[in-house]
């Protein structure tokens, strides 16, 4: 056969190179000798199955697995289980103070080493460590049978008064008691009586004082008593009373009637807001649909020719409510005129109380709210120092007292005064709106900005003369 273009093919070629020529395009070369790039063949895609891994929970820097509920329940209910086994004996252990677990570490490590070593003073010493323990503790076993009570008076007191208290211990057993030691905490720290011996029946007593000159809440008790050895290394104490608070009240000063500045009245203090049922009576007017036909003047009607109903104006009992600014930043001279705002504000509940008036104190989570003075005292004893949020106490005092006729906003100088503005603009348009700052650096003084009255005192004696000027009426 002949060629497409008419010429005999050329049987001269060899065969072999017309047979790498065929094997050259079976592998993708073109006749020219040159590779084609080869495709890149497709691969089965596989897929794994997902692992899940458990719930990890974040503590203290490291992750560790979190641990199922029900393995916490389980264990709780195993615990409470077993507890009238092991609780004797975690009871007995804590007899041991931290002194005596040290010998018992060197004597058990003393007997180890001397056993490794064959060393016999290290058991002598291991042995006697041991021994030592064991007789420590058979002096702490035995029970005590004695009545411990504790009274303390007052159990209120302001900063600076004395407050004493007394313990007494009585022997309740058969025969007689050796010497005891008896344990009364008192705050922070610790009284401690050394109780002679007592026969049978006997009691002795002992007094105490408790430092007053700061104010807060301290706890005194409970007492107990403690047995055990002269070194310390066992020790073993009984509870006997409960905890009693005494309230160190803050320093307050006597002030002269307040008067808020309204027009009191038997029924409460009349206000020029009218209303159609209460007791003041102000005025006749034409009945409308929707009054209450018991208010209609039947005579004046007759009269009239037309239907009169009563009007009346609204009565209020005052009402002074005291937000407190606790944090010693505010204030020039940090705690200490901290504690002079804390004063103050008891000073003014104090003798709002006595006016008969209602009252609300809201001071860094402390309220007391139309409840006696000394509960409202024992709140502003509980107030600890730091940071306050004057905008919130501000509308936690409104939701508790919203007929509010005067507030206070006792402050530092370091509060902006747009601040203490816009915490007291919560409150109605009618309530007198007062700050009371605490700053020696300034002199006392009253001063009118922005529809706030803003009061200035160096000192707490200084809050008589600044009232007495009418800062309130």
């Amino acid at each position: 056969m002949s060629s497409p273009t008419g010429s005999p093919p050329d049987r001269s070629a060899p065969e072999e190179e017309r047979t790498v020529r065929r094997a050259d395009l079976r592998a993708g070369r073109p006749e020219g000798g040159r590779a084609r790039p080869r495709r890149a063949r497709s691969r089965p895609n596989l897929r794994l199955p997902a692992v899940r891994l458990p719930d990890l929970t974040r503590f203290g820097g490291l992750t560790v697995p979190a641990v199922p509920e029900g393995v916490t329940t389980r264990a709780r209910d195993l615990r409470e289980r077993t507890r009238p086994a092991w609780s004797p004996v975690a009871g007995f252990l804590r007899w041991i103070s931290p002194l005596g677990w040290a010998v018992v570490a060197l004597g058990v490590a003393a007997w180890v080493v001397g056993r490794w070593a064959g060393w016999t003073e290290w058991l002598m010493i291991g042995a006697a460590a041991l021994v030592l323990v064991l007789c420590c503790v058979l002096l702490a076993i035995g029970r005590t049978r004695v009545t411990v009570t504790t009274d303390l008076e007052p159990v209120r007191v302001s900063v600076g008064e004395p407050a004493t208290g007394r313990i007494t211990v009585t022997n309740d057993s058969k025969r007689g008691m050796l010497p005891l030691l008896v344990e009364l905490p008192v705050g922070v720290s610790a009284a401690r009586f050394t109780l002679p011996p007592l026969g049978s029946g006997k009691a002795h007593e002992e007094l105490f004082v408790v430092p007053t000159h700061r104010r807060g809440v301290i706890p005194v008790g409970p007492a107990r008593t403690v047995q055990g050895d002269p070194l310390g290394l066992v020790r073993r104490t009984e509870r006997w009373t409960d905890v009693t608070d005494l309230y160190v009240h803050p320093r307050t000063v006597s002030l002269e009637s307040l008067g808020a500045g309204l027009l009191r009245d038997l029924e409460g203090e009349t206000t020029q807001d009218l209303s159609m049922s209460d007791l003041a009576f102000h005025a006749l007017r034409e009945y409308q649909p929707g009054d209450d036909r018991r208010y209609i003047h039947w005579r004046s009607s007759a009269k009239a020719g037309r239907l009169l109903v009563r009007q009346f104006l609204d009565t209020r009992r005052s009402h002074l409510c005291l937000v407190v600014d606790a944090d010693p930043e505010q204030f020039q001279g940090g705690e200490d005129e901290a504690e002079t705002a804390i004063s103050a504000a008891a000073s003014l509940a104090l003798r709002a109380i006595r006016d008969e008036q209602d009252t609300t104190v809201v001071c860094r989570g402390q309220v007391a709210s139309r409840t006696t003075a000394s509960l409202t005292l024992d709140a502003l004893a509980r107030v600890e120092l730091g940071p306050s949020d004057v905008f919130g106490r501000c509308t936690e005092a409104f939701s508790l007292a919203p007929d509010t006729s005067v507030v206070i906003l006792v402050t530092g100088p370091q509060r902006p005064f747009i601040e203490a503005q816009r915490a007291l603009a919560q409150f109605e348009l009618e309530v007198r709106k007062v700050v009371l700052t605490i700053d020696a650096m300034e002199e006392t003084g009253i001063q009118h900005l922005g529809g706030l009255t803003r009061l200035n005192i160096r000192r707490i004696q200084d809050l008589r003369a600044v009232l007495a000027s009418g800062a309130l009426v």
